[in-house]
Order: C-alpha cells, then structure tokens, then sequence
C-alpha cells in the first residue's frame, strides 16, 4: 500500500482553491445581485402601444431590440455593416441599434413601476421641447405623455425596461441624438 505525504498533497490542493476563487471572482462581466427569489431582466425596447385594461391595470406592448453602446457597438456595427464602418470609422453617435425581428411583446405593468425620461413635451410648443435628464415622472404621467404624438413621438426613442416577477417595474427613456 502506497502512503501519502501530507503537507505534499495539502499544499497543492490550497493553491489550486485559491487561484478558482480568485479566477471566478474577478472575471470580467460576471455580477451576481442578492435577490429574494426574485426573477429579474432587463430588455432594451422600442415602446409599441400602452393599453388599460377594465381593471385598471397596465400592459406595454413593445418590440424588444439590441442596444450596445462604445466599443461592443464599433464592433457590431462593423460586422453587420462593413463598408459603412469603415468610410465613417465606428458607431455612429456611439451606439447600435441592431432589430432583426418586428415581433412585438406584450408586458403587465407594476402599478408602482418608475418612470424616468430623457426628453418628451411639457408645454405643447415644440420650441421648448429639451432635454431634462432623468426626470421621474410618473406612470400615469408616461401613459398620458405616450399617447401625445403632435409634439413629440416617444414610440420614437428606445426605453430600457426592468422586469422582475414578469411586470415591468422600470422604464427609462433612452435619448439618441
């Protein structure tokens, strides 16, 4: 029978531990958020229509696109549109809006879901149409904005949405110039 030193075999096995939790630690991308069971996604989506149901209750209906922005955005621009990236050299704006399917999603609504604009008509007039970063409005506030097209479009800009549980509990305005 064969015996085993050890301080030779224990050595070893605590380098190798060491180094995997030291890999998996800090590998680019990885993040794990502590939830309470909660199922959490974030989409980036082009706003369709918003309907209220009898209940009062909200659905979005959207089309659900790609957006990448600086690097990663170069190199998708550059892989679907060759000749475009190379005459102007990247992304145009920095970002890349990539929709390869007009499939449309239908989402519920949190009834306390946050709403947060880039940019959209506060007065009627388009001369003061600006931007007013982040602005928290709210979601009655968004359906009646949403449903005002004379002055500003919002079906127009893209919106990243949260959704946990299956509602939709964050909608952000995405600006593009």
């Amino acid at each position: 029978m064969m015996s085993i030193n050890k301080p030779k075999v224990v050595l070893p096995v605590l380098v190798l531990l060491f180094l995997s939790l030291i890999t998996t630690a800090s590998t680019p991308g990885t993040r794990v958020e502590a939830q309470s069971g909660a199922q959490s996604e974030h989409l980036t989506v082009y706003i369709n229509g918003i309907q209220k149901a009898a209940d009062g209750s909200l659905k979005l209906t959207a089309d659900p696109v790609e957006w990448y922005e600086g690097a990663e955005a170069d190199r998708i621009f550059a892989g679907r549109e060759p000749e475009a990236a190379a005459e102007i050299g990247g992304a145009p704006d920095g970002y890349y809006i990539v929709n390869d399917s007009d499939t449309l999603s239908t989402y519920p609504v949190a009834d306390n879901a946050a709403v947060t604009m880039q940019i959209f008509d506060h007065t009627g007039n388009i001369e003061d149409l600006d931007i007013n970063w982040n602005e928290s409005i709210t979601l009655q506030q968004f359906t009646e904005e949403f449903a005002q097209t004379d002055v500003f479009d919002l079906s127009w800009t893209p919106y990243h949405v949260t959704i946990e549980n299956g509602d939709i509990t964050s909608i952000v305005q995405q600006y593009i110039p």
